[in-house]
């Protein structure tokens, strides 16, 4: 049984990102844990209707992916690239201690929302050998309507090198994304059923499945 953690900037990039991915994990019997950095609050400009709403859809996606642990940070979404990054490093190395993951999914840096970035930095910065140890995987997933978006001619784009068969688990992972309703929209609208199952199916092809997810696989130590 390996540990997981996946991280996600905002609820739905795990789904996006690695949601079939997690399933197989899952379904292997791994202890799989969710971080998610940002959330809503009052003073962030919610209201009291989509803060709950908020609450409820994570809710329902822990127990649909049958997460050993949920961990909230909380702070503002769009606004990471404000923060203090050694707080946030200091935030999330508090979560490593925790669960002392074997393998790690972030998001990819070059994603067109900062906050991707960001989260991506400080948790890469709590993958050291010498300061986690038990950290052997790290894998960095692609967000439909982030990572396809990035348009920055001095970074490079996201190139996979690493394939994750979820034909099985497909139709789990879209029936799981439909529970941020208010996150979905007709296709061609990247966050939207037809476009998950064409990425899913272009990585298939890629790969010799019929669906994969894609990810690059930054660090591996085999011991």
């Amino acid at each position: 049984m390996k540990k997981i953690l996946v991280v996600a900037p905002h609820p739905d990039d795990e789904t996006l990102g690695c949601g079939g991915t997690i399933l197989k994990h899952k379904h292997q019997g791994d202890q799989i844990h969710w971080l998610i950095v940002t959330g809503m609050k009052k003073e962030y400009g919610y209201s009291l209707d989509q803060i709950q709403k908020r609450k409820n859809e994570i809710r329902e996606v822990a127990d649909a992916y049958s997460f050993s642990s949920v961990h909230l940070l909380e702070y503002p979404p769009a606004q990471l690239d404000s923060m203090p990054l050694h707080e946030l490093i200091q935030r999330i190395h508090a979560v490593f201690e925790e669960i002392q993951p074997e393998v790690l999914y972030l998001p990819y840096p070059g994603d067109a929302h900062t906050d991707h970035r960001v989260v991506f930095e400080a948790a890469i910065a709590c993958a050291k050998w010498f300061r986690n140890p038990y950290v052997k995987r790290v894998l960095v997933y692609e967000t439909l309507s982030e990572t396809d978006f990035s348009i920055q001619p001095d970074r490079q784009r996201f190139h996979p090198n690493y394939y994750v068969d979820i034909t099985p688990f497909l139709e789990s992972k879209i029936q799981i994304m439909r529970v941020y309703a208010s996150e979905m929209s007709d296709f061609p609208f990247p966050r939207s059923e037809q476009a998950i199952r064409g990425l899913s199916y272009v990585r298939g092809a890629a790969s010799g499945c019929i669906a994969a997810e894609a990810f690059m696989l930054i660090k591996e130590i085999e011991r």
